[in-house]
């Protein structure tokens, strides 16, 4: 008798983490494949789609042959997805160029043109939550359409990261829900592209996939894309989401005004609830994996990001590629050894703009109140404790302008196996924060879970609840209050005082870049 696995994909941003499932979501074999970023000119991100195809292909052989799984052991692949990338193919589903991923912010001429067409910004932002930016999917379109018209023209359709890979495995051209909603160009309550937006911004509708929910069969594997993989013929394929509503379900934060935080290259807090609302301060409301409720999330562009950056900088001569896992670890014990608030230190974690709680592309990084006397073991301490305090604004513009405050929020994503980092979290937020078991495959697992859905093995996704198993508690420190509470509002002072300098001086880099 087969047995029965889910191969399901997370592709991310530096690589593609691939897991065997059960259809309880436990992980049997999982394996890692990496890829680079590429910046092409200043202020662009790019990513070759035949990359996360060959992560995709390398780790689903990879785990067939370790795991020894056979073929027909395989109930179906799907797939967790980066969101906010635009990838133009053509009628046989061929990219015409690289694909545009979410960091891109070329596209900031166009967004204020957005903007401009609904009455300006502050109008604009009254609407949708937040100003538009250069990163947002809709000015990357209009971005494609003035500069590069030809290609624009040879487009069949605008897909995503999913969508291709669905694209490429099984000849079908859609978007799932989650995808779509992020677009600017989704009706989110009626779950259907919206016409009259796409109209009123000049993009032909033809352009655009057909829609599907997250649980819903994609298609089946092609006959090629079958023998790539080592898997049958005909092997279905689930449609799976973006990596933000499917790391909540690997989080097992699934009912209503459940939250969690996830900690990768970027960093978002989300929370799962019944109704559509309106964003609010770079906080946006998407479609969930589970087709009967929204997503809100509040999303910093570089959590990971930050540590990784320290790391290269501080540590360059200590560890190797390779080792990286090493050198967070030699991290985490620096950082046990500074008292919390590295001695009065900030660090402002904008390394490459930010979406949220400040919805700015001009804002960067900066280390406030630095002296002779900090180390640099304080430096990294700041870092782990700038990154906390973003999210604890987060938080908070959750619980005032939302209504939805937790007492608890699930650790998912790389940055989640780090005690210390998590500690400095629970202390900063005052959140008990619970570790999820395999935390940086918690996207991998939500698309498994969301497969199982969809093939039925589940009704629901409340069924869902007590499948995820918490590994670790963190509970906030009470001593560390009072100094985290005065940096904290010294930390949401920085961005005022400063907004207009970081617009003056980046500004003038992205006109020279243009240039």
């Amino acid at each position: 008798m087969a047995r029965q696995y889910i191969i399901s994909h997370d592709v991310g941003t530096r690589g593609t983490k691939a897991i065997l499932a059960d259809t309880a979501g436990r992980i049997v074999h999982s394996s890692f494949e990496g890829y680079e970023v590429q910046y092409p000119r200043a202020h662009w991100a790019e990513q070759q789609p035949d990359a996360w195809w060959s992560a995709v292909t390398s780790s689903t052989r990879r785990l067939l042959g370790e795991s020894g799984a056979r073929p027909d052991d395989i109930l179906c692949m799907t797939f967790s997805t980066q969101m906010l990338g635009v990838v133009p193919v053509d009628g046989e589903g061929e990219p015409l160029r690289q694909g545009i991923i979410w960091m891109d912010a070329r596209a900031d001429r166009q967004a204020r043109q957005v903007m401009r067409k609904i009455l300006g910004p502050k109008v604009f932002a009254m609407i949708v939550g937040a100003e538009a930016t250069g990163k947002d999917v809709l000015p990357k379109m209009l971005w494609l359409k003035e500069n590069e018209e030809q290609l624009f023209a040879r487009t069949s359709k605008f897909l995503d990261v999913n969508g291709y890979l669905i694209c490429r495995a099984t000849g079908n051209m859609i978007a799932d829900w989650s995808a779509a909603s992020v677009t600017g160009l989704f009706d989110l309550k009626k779950k259907q592209w919206s016409d009259f937006l796409i109209g009123f911004f000049g993009l032909p509708k033809e352009k655009f996939p057909e829609l599907r929910c997250s649980t819903d069969e994609a298609g089946r594997l092609s006959r090629r894309c079958a023998e790539e993989f080592g898997l049958l013929e005909g092997t279905p394929v689930i449609c799976g989401a973006g990596d933000a509503p499917a790391a909540a379900v690997g989080s097992g934060a699934v009912g209503e005004g459940e939250g969690h935080a996830y900690l990768g290259t970027s960093g978002w807090v989300g929370v799962v609830m019944e109704r559509a609302c309106t964003g609010k301060c770079g906080v946006a409301s998407i479609q969930s994996a589970d087709p009967s409720k929204c997503f809100l999330i509040a999303e910093t562009e570089t959590a990971g990001a930050c540590l990784r950056w320290i790391a290269d900088q501080f540590f360059s001569e200590e560890h190797q590629p390779a080792a990286m896992a090493s050198v967070f670890r030699q991290m985490d014990a620096a950082v046990e050894e500074v008292e919390a608030g590295s001695d009065y230190l900030i660090f402002t974690p904008w390394m490459y703009g930010e979406r949220s709680p400040v919805a700015d592309i001009y804002v960067r990084s900066s280390f406030i109140n630095l002296s002779a006397d900090h180390t640099r073991e304080h430096m990294v301490r700041a870092v782990y404790e700038g990154v906390a305090y973003n999210l604890r604004w987060m938080l908070e513009v959750m619980s005032d302008k939302f209504g939805y405050s937790q007492d608890s929020l699930r650790a998912i994503g790389g940055g989640a196996l780090g005690d210390p980092w998590l500690q400095i979290i629970a202390d900063v937020t005052g959140k008990r924060v619970e570790r999820v078991a395999h935390p940086q495959e918690a996207g991998a697992v939500g698309a498994a879970l969301i497969a199982a859905i969809g093939l039925g093995v589940y009704d629901d996704f409340p069924a869902l609840k007590g499948v995820i198993q918490v590994e670790r508690v963190f509970q906030p420190t009470a001593a560390h209050v009072g100094i985290y509470d005065r940096l904290y509002d010294a930390y949401r002072e920085v961005y005022g005082a400063l907004k207009g300098l970081y617009r003056e001086i980046n500004a003038e880099r992205f006109r020279t870049a243009r240039e």
